[in-house]
């Protein structure tokens, strides 16, 4: 037996358990760090993402909104018969609706914010313009639609058709103000002291469902004038 091959082979010495454990313990450490930076990051990136889109979303919603008020028409119509009586068709209506609790409030109106869709049918002029909530199949949030139907086209069933113009409302709530500015919770230009008469001022409130804290909705307002309201104010007088 060669002696300095057995001295060489003593003089060789590997890792004992006791730092094997401290090794995979450094590095499940180092790993667990790494872990968690990495999805807080991708959470915080996707609920940016996710307020984007809502921001966006309630833009385009409250824009849409304000052109159509802005261009709120009033035109006297004639009355029709019905077996109760009279009826007469309404100009300006916002009902103050709830859906579980919530604010789900209404429009109808006349407005010459008419939308082509169809470029086949370029029809322009004044259109009845309807906004309609709904709850969605699945969770619990809101759909926000659309109507537009041109004045001699018949109208579809109240509260169905239209445009879907945003999904993941939690309320949405409208006020409307008169020219001396009080404030009215619904609006009905066909009935007692509103007949024949607009808001000047309607103000409305989207509340989104805010997934990172269900309790804290993201909110977003806006006031429309309406210049029609106080000409035909002043031609009453």
């Amino acid at each position: 037996m060669n002696p300095l091959k057995s001295i060489h082979s003593m003089d060789q010495k590997g890792f004992t358990l006791l730092e094997i454990l401290i090794a995979m313990f450094i590095l499940a450490a180092v790993l667990s760090t790494i872990f968690t930076s990495y999805t807080g990051t991708f959470r915080i990136i996707g609920e940016t993402e996710s307020q984007t889109d809502i921001y966006a979303m309630a833009r385009i919603v409250l824009a849409r909104m304000q052109e159509d008020l802005e261009s709120t028409h009033l035109k006297a119509s004639e009355d029709s018969e019905s077996e109760e009586g009279p009826l007469k068709r309404a100009i300006f209506l916002g009902e103050n609706k709830e859906i579980n609790g919530r604010d789900a409030d209404t429009l109808r109106f006349l407005s010459r914010a008419h939308i082509v869709l169809d470029e086949d049918h370029e029809n322009t002029g004044i259109a009845e313009i309807s906004y309609y909530v709904i709850q969605k199949e699945e969770g619990d949030s809101l759909l926000l639609y659309r109507f537009d139907t041109l004045e001699l086209e018949e109208a579809p069933e109240e509260g169905t058709g239209g445009l879907l113009l945003c999904d993941g409302l939690s309320s949405i709530n409208v006020t409307y103000h008169d020219v001396e500015g009080e404030m009215y919770e619904s609006w009905d230009s066909s009935h007692d002291e509103l007949e024949i008469k607009l808001p000047a001022r309607v103000s409305i409130m989207l509340e989104f469902v805010n997934p990172t804290n269900p309790e804290v909705p993201h909110k977003f307002m806006t006031s429309v004038a309406l210049p029609m309201a106080r000409e035909i104010d002043e031609r009453a007088f």
